[in-house]
């Protein structure tokens, strides 16, 4: 066995840990060391774990890194500070150009002599293990300057105190749309009603945490990743670019997920100081994120503030909205699909199921010195659908209207489509006046109120609350394309016949437990004509798959699965091709069923697939001179006649308040979805299900609270809450198909719908319930406190 060189001989300084001194690198390439760095024993290129020295402050100057301890804790390879991985690991600045005005500063793989918020990583230790390199990390010692902290939004937005030196302000992003003649609207309506709400910023909370492992190879000048990620794709560029290293020469691999719910389609510092530390070091570097560094760098979303009003007739027409949005993002615009996209959201959507012409919004990002909000599950929705829902229920009740009868006055109708909304988005076709017949129908919704009155008299306290929503699925390039961010809208799909008779299904959509798999098992097999065990499904390898998106706003059955349909009809038409010559029948007299080629009216077996297999991949010398058989099609799709793929639906909730405790007791909830045409009802039902359970979260327990110093106060499992099985009501879901025209396959979106529209129905359940105690709340989440509160207990 041929003996590896080693790079410096045992026992010298550079063997201790060394700075100060350039390290020869093989075939003439140098490793670049200085100040921010000490190197340990690199001669043998075993995995190494890196784990993070993060800043203890929301806002500080690092005066100084002190090293010296941590470099000879046992194990440790190297330490590096952000000035070193700034040299193999260019800065990012997360703007979009469709949003116009957005800015935020460049924002390095580890910060740079200033940390921003609690949590951003200021050092990296790489050690043999995970724990050496912890324990390696409790030895860094730093000096710092404390500096001005911006925790509060509407203090971030007065801009008194300004948390980026380069801006005159603490405004990421402010956005304002008006149909005009919106004033006239109000003097016109015979109400006007006015109420504000506001939104507890929260979490994810995935099973599986945020985990990369890089492996340089400096032969190759080659990078494999191995990523929790929902977009390879999108970072296979991100690394090549930041990175320096060509786009073909980088690889993610990406098998599945433990859960992402858009936490992990988002570019995080500490994972691309993961891969910069690879290059560096030459050697494979993995990171994982543990429970208490996901709640500290995990993104967190739906920090709103939102004032809004709505003016009506005493019929009960809708004539106008007016939106103030304001919300917070921390101290950086995440890259690269930027922390704008949520309020923008909010502003497309408010108001979104109702038939009004005249609307008015404005919306603010805000800086603060806490984590980095962005894209999680349902982006925007929860928040739009929740404002509009309350104040429409608040409405409906100052004029004496069941609310349900409020939303049939205003409600879009099914017949008005094609049709555009007052803030510019076109629906396609939606079906909101037969989700909620159906609703009404299943929930028995006469016979709840009837039973709420009577209970009411013995002092039982139960709420019904109504939440229509529309659903933003299958975006196309307008989200994200338009505004220059190299993020794919279409995917893509290869289908190839094995020759023994198997069909590979290869897709750029990515598995995170939502099922995508499983429905292109079905939708591979009836479209070659084979059976579900016949085919193999490959996705998130960036290696293997065609170039996509991946697994992002509801997009997995919308595009991915038009993609592997496309594909698979082109693949049976070619194989159908080769089955005309081998028989000497016409084509049109064929067709696939059960894994045979068979007459296609006495459905009599003329030929096995796996026999078609070996005569083309084996003996195509049988075949026609002139004829060469294609048993490898790759197909593309994207939506292009919409921006999007809009869905719709409707949710209830029935709640019970115990006015003594102020606790919250869900009894029941229903869903009523169009997601276009249902592949896989169960897949489609669980969603439902795992999105409203999000929801309930949102609505009643989840929020990260942060003190005035900006602290996070309850980032562990101990003092943040999730809904568990045991406050879970049964959840009935139903449907209505209205697929889309746009895709042969029909399919809409349906992963974010039940996140969507629980916190609305559940916060109207709960107002509905406290209406006789002369009670209300609008802040999420509705805890006991906060009902005591409303009720004057405390």
């Amino acid at each position: 066995m041929k003996a590896e060189l080693p790079l410096h001989a045992p026992g010298t300084q550079l063997d201790k840990g060394y700075i100060g001194q350039s390290v020869p690198r093989p075939n003439t390439q140098r490793l670049l060391q200085g100040r921010g760095s000490f190197i340990d024993d690199l001669r043998f290129p075993r995995l190494a774990h890196v784990a993070f020295f993060r800043s203890p402050y929301a806002h500080a100057r690092i005066k100084k890194l002190d090293f010296s301890k941590a470099i000879k804790s046992p194990g440790v390879l190297a330490v590096f500070d952000g000035p070193k991985v700034a040299e193999y690991c260019k800065p990012w600045v997360a703007v979009l150009a469709h949003l116009k005005g957005i800015k935020s500063p460049p924002q390095h793989a580890i910060a740079i002599g200033r940390a921003c918020w609690q949590g951003e990583a200021v050092a990296a230790v790489v050690a043999e293990s995970r724990s050496q390199a912890e324990d390696a990390v409790a030895l860094v010692e730093a000096e710092w300057e404390e500096l001005p902290v911006v925790v509060d939004m509407e203090e971030a937005l007065a801009g008194k105190k300004i948390i980026h030196p380069e801006f005159t302000d603490n405004i990421c992003f402010k956005r304002e749309h008006d149909t005009g003649g919106v004033d006239d609207a109000f003097a016109q309506a015979d109400l006007v009603v006015e109420d504000t709400f506001h939104f507890g910023r929260h979490t994810g909370v995935c099973l599986e945490g945020r985990a990369i492992l890089a492996d340089y190879n400096a032969a190759e000048h080659s990078l494999t990743v191995y990523h929790a990620t929902q977009a390879p794709h999108m970072m296979q560029d991100i690394f090549s670019r930041h990175l320096g290293i060509p786009e073909a020469n980088v690889r993610v691999i990406c098998r599945d997920i433990g859960g992402s719910f858009g936490i992990k389609v988002h570019v995080y510092a500490d994972e691309m100081a993961t891969a910069a530390i690879s290059v560096i070091l030459r050697r494979p570097v993995k990171f994982v994120a543990d429970r208490l560094e996901s709640f500290l760098s995990d993104i967190h979303a739906r920090e709103h503030r939102v004032k809004v009003k709505v003016g009506v007739k005493k019929t009960g027409e809708i004539v106008a909205f007016d939106l103030d949005d304001l919300t917070a993002i921390g101290p950086y615009s995440v890259y690269p699909r930027t922390s704008g996209i949520e309020g923008n959201q909010v502003v497309n959507l408010t108001g979104g199921p109702y038939k009004h012409q005249k609307y008015r919004a404005k919306m603010h990002c805000v800086f603060t010195n806490k984590n980095v909000t962005c894209q999680y599950r349902a982006v925007g929705h929860p928040i739009a659908v929740a404002l509009t829902e309350g104040i429409v229920d608040l409405a409906a009740q100052k004029l004496g209207i069941d609310p349900a009868l409020f939303r049939k006055i205003n409600l879009i109708p099914d017949e008005a489509y094609p049709y555009t909304f007052p803030s510019g988005i076109k629906f396609e076709k939606l079906s909101h006046h037969q989700a909620l017949d159906l609703l009404l129908k299943k929930m028995d919704y006469q016979a709840l109120r009837e039973e709420q009155k009577a209970l009411r008299g013995k002092g039982v306290y139960r709420g019904i609350g109504l939440a229509a929503m529309i659903e933003v699925t299958n975006p196309s390039p307008a989200f994200y394309g338009v505004g220059g961010a190299r993020i794919s809208a279409q995917d893509g799909a290869t289908l190839r016949l094995e020759p023994t008779g198997m069909v590979t299904v290869m897709c750029s959509v990515t598995e995170q437990g939502q099922g995508t798999e499983a429905i292109f098992h079905q939708i591979a097999a009836s479209a070659v004509g084979v059976s579900l065990d016949k085919i193999k499904v490959i996705t998130g390898d960036t290696g293997v798959t065609p170039y996509g998106g991946g697994t992002w706003a509801s997009r997995g059955a919308g595009i991915g699965g038009e993609a592997v349909l496309q594909a698979g009809r082109a693949l049976r038409s070619n194989i159908l091709d080769i089955a005309s010559k081998i028989l000497s029948v016409e084509k049109a007299e064929l067709d696939i069923l059960n894994n045979e080629i068979v007459n296609k009216l006495t459905l009599e077996s003329k030929l096995p697939l796996a026999e078609l297999g070996r005569v083309a991949y084996f003996r195509p010398d049988t075949l026609p001179v002139d004829f060469q058989s294609e048993l490898t099609v790759t197909r593309h799709y994207t939506p292009r006649q919409y921006g999007f793929t809009f869905t719709n639906g409707i949710q209830a909730s029935l709640v019970e308040i115990d006015p003594d405790t102020g606790f919250v007791k869900l009894l029941k909830h229903w869903c009523v979805e169009d997601s276009g045409t249902v592949i896989n009802p169960m897949l489609v039902d669980e969603q439902i299900r795992g999105g409203v359970v999000q929801g309930i979260g949102a609505a009643l327990y989840e929020e990260c609270l942060y003190g005035p110093d900006g602290q996070l106060l309850n980032g562990n499992m101990a003092d943040y809450l999730v809904p568990m099985s045991g406050e879970m009501p049964d959840i009935s879901c139903f449907h209505i198909e209205t697929p889309t025209k746009q895709a042969q396959l029909g399919a809409k979106g349906v992963g974010e719908a039940g996140t969507a529209g629980a916190p609305g129905a559940i916060m109207n359940a709960v107002n509905d319930a406290l209406l006789p105690l002369n009670a209300r709340v609008t802040a999420m989440p509705f805890t006991p406190e906060r009902i005591l509160k409303a009720l004057r207990k405390v």
